[in-house]
């Protein structure tokens, strides 16, 4: 199954960030953005942010992962 994971840009340093997914921090791809911005929430795939979300779409969508036990409860 694929799944995309909402996650928060911390640092960019060209075409690549680093993203918090939960509190761990991973590379991300940004390529295929229009201008990211560091606290910005993207959504992941992949080792590619592929699109952004509102910070209250990303809330939701953490939860939701979260009661399917697809990410830890941090």
């Amino acid at each position: 199954m694929c799944l995309s994971i909402p996650a928060q840009i911390q640092s960019i340093e060209g075409d690549m960030a680093k993203v918090s997914i939960g509190g761990t921090i991973v590379n991300a791809s940004l390529q295929l953005l229009d201008e990211p911005k560091v606290g910005e929430f993207v959504l992941l795939h992949s080792g590619f942010a592929i699109s952004k979300l509102s910070k209250e779409e990303a809330a939701e969508t953490i939860k939701l992962l979260r009661e399917l036990g697809e990410i830890d409860n941090e």
